[in-house]
């Protein structure tokens, strides 16, 4: 008579349990977005006692407008980041990229979604130059993107004939960053959005246990769903509020369709990166280049792909610039939205040495960002300020990552 083991079945940790696990993992120098958590909660709290008019909710939805651009660049550097490079054109990529879709558009007379297209196959051809540059030349990635941050500015001139101003007036376009959902529409795809959250959570649950590994408790997966929909309920009531000074003229409700656009690109990377075997070669090699390429991995093909991730998100960025801008010109992609964008993925969490980093941090990184400019704007500072305190955020969280990673090699961690 033969007997089958079956694997064993491990019971799934208590809240308790989790939280002074948390915590050890914060001691040993795993801060995570922690840090970018707390400056957002106390820059908040900050601006909001010194500003009522910045928890209003006109200036809410400024919000999400206004750091929207940013952000989603700043999601494409994570990539190149990961690896331990860095990519100083994205901005003025993102501008030309928006260039080549505004003269398409307006210019040429091209329907918005060839033109948008036009746009993003050229934001995926920068990528794929820099990235062979990179991998194959084996030039440094500072080099190479400071010379593209160079030409690109010399680009956008020729593509606006020597700095023309090109208005956008398509409807379509202009509805990306200016445009908002309906309030039913905001709570539905609320609905279907924390729905499919705790889905998710309960099917990765009940894969490990199957396979006889530790598994998140029903307690634990029902607060993380519960903080999301109070969270995500609070900002969906407050941005269907009336904000239009004069109703009768002209009505602003809901929640502003760039959102969801933004959400959709974090949910489809956040997946790429942590649940693709394209994910964890990005990891590995950002971890060590030299034990990936042993193992297996085509080093190259990744470094480019990365390149050619953050150039084509540096498209979108360029898009939805221009979308909020009604029109493109020279300066598009230029002035500090580089420094924002790259400052954006540092403050969230993502390590400026590689191996570390998500998606997500270079959302909660945008929005730190554009609650201090705005915060700061209500308040009357002038743009020098702004760039001093932006540039003192930056400098503190890579000296909390610089720190943090010293603490983490410390205790064994790393």
């Amino acid at each position: 008579m033969t007997t089958t083991t079956r694997p064993e079945q491990t019971s799934a940790p208590a809240i308790g349990s989790q939280v002074r696990d948390y915590f050890e993992r914060v001691r040993g120098g795993d801060l995570g977005a922690l840090p970018a958590v707390i400056g957002l909660v106390v820059l908040c709290a900050v601006f909001a006692s010194l500003s009522p008019s910045f928890l209003s909710p006109i200036n809410f939805a400024n919000l999400f407008t206004q750091g929207a651009g940013v952000t989603v660049i700043a999601m494409g550097l994570v990539f190149v980041l990961l690896l331990g490079e860095i990519d100083l054109s994205a901005g003025f990529a993102s501008g030309v990229c928006a260039a080549v879709m505004a003269v398409l558009l307006t210019n040429e007379g091209w329907p918005w979604y060839t033109a948008v297209l036009a746009a993003m196959v050229t934001g995926v051809l920068i990528g794929l130059v820099l990235g062979w540059l990179v991998a194959k030349l084996g030039i440094p990635s500072f080099v190479v993107t400071l010379a593209a941050f160079l030409a690109f500015q010399g680009v956008a001139l020729i593509l606006l004939d020597e700095g023309t101003n090109v208005s956008i007036r398509d409807e379509t376009i202009l509805a990306v960053a200016n445009g908002n959902l309906s309030p039913l529409l905001g709570w539905v795809l609320l609905a279907v959005g924390v729905v499919v959250y705790a889905g998710i959570q309960l099917t990765q649950a009940r894969r490990r246990t199957a396979r006889g590994l530790v598994a998140d408790s029903l307690a634990i997966i029902s607060v993380r769903v519960g903080a999301l929909a109070v969270i995500s309920g609070f900002a969906v009531y407050v941005l269907n509020l009336e904000r239009s000074r004069n109703p009768a003229i002209i009505s602003l409700t809901g929640v502003p369709i760039v959102v969801p656009v933004i959400l959709v690109l974090l949910i489809v990377w956040t997946f790429v990166l942590r649940r693709t075997a394209y994910g964890r070669h990005v990891y590995a090699v950002g971890g060590n280049a030299e034990a990936a390429r042993r193992a297996g991995i085509n080093v190259d093909r990744i470094r480019i792909s990365a390149f050619v991730i953050c150039s084509f998100m540096a498209s979108i960025g360029g898009i939805i610039a221009a979308s909020r801008a009604n029109s493109v010109d020279p300066n598009t992609g230029g002035s500090t939205v580089l420094l924002f964008a790259v400052g954006a993925a540092v403050i969230g969490g993502t390590s400026l040495f590689g191996g570390k980093g998500r998606v997500l941090d270079a959302l909660l990184g945008g929005a730190v960002v554009a609650v201090v400019i705005n915060g700061m704007g209500l308040m009357g500072y002038s743009a020098s300020v702004k760039y001093v305190v932006t540039g003192a955020v930056l400098l503190l969280s890579a000296g909390v990552d610089a720190l943090s990673r010293k603490r983490a090699s410390a205790s064994g961690r790393r």
